[in-house]
């Protein structure tokens, strides 16, 4: 039972590679965030503690292929943010992409749910 939960919560963190460059740009849809935000919003939406080791070097990846852009602003609790902000090359990734993803994750969730049929 403990190599199940090991493995299921590999395959988890597989999922979640693949995804988590289309989740930073969906939360950015609607509105700038720094990356701190970004992370809590993603804990809070159920993706699991996201490390900064994982999250910033996506979200310069975003910034170096042109879908994020990045502007710095000062702040009352501390040093200053690095607020990061879809570009319109980020919404068509977004919009494209989402599409896709939206398709494969359906056509994965009606195949794990097909019922064997015993074919005699």
């Amino acid at each position: 039972m403990a190599q199940q939960q090991q493995d299921i919560e590999q395959r988890a963190a597989q999922w979640l590679k693949g995804v988590l460059d289309l989740c930073v740009l969906g939360l950015l849809r609607n509105r700038e965030a720094y990356g701190y935000e970004l992370a809590r919003r993603l804990e809070e939406a159920g993706m699991g503690v996201i490390k900064g080791g994982t999250l910033y070097p996506i979200l310069n990846r975003l910034e170096t292929d042109g879908y994020l852009s990045v502007a710095w602003r000062s702040s009352d609790q501390g040093p200053n943010r690095k607020y990061y902000r879809l570009t319109a090359d980020g919404k068509a990734l977004l919009d494209h992409a989402g599409k896709e993803w939206t398709s494969f994750a359906e056509t994965t969730a009606q195949l794990i749910a097909v019922e064997e049929v015993d074919d005699r």
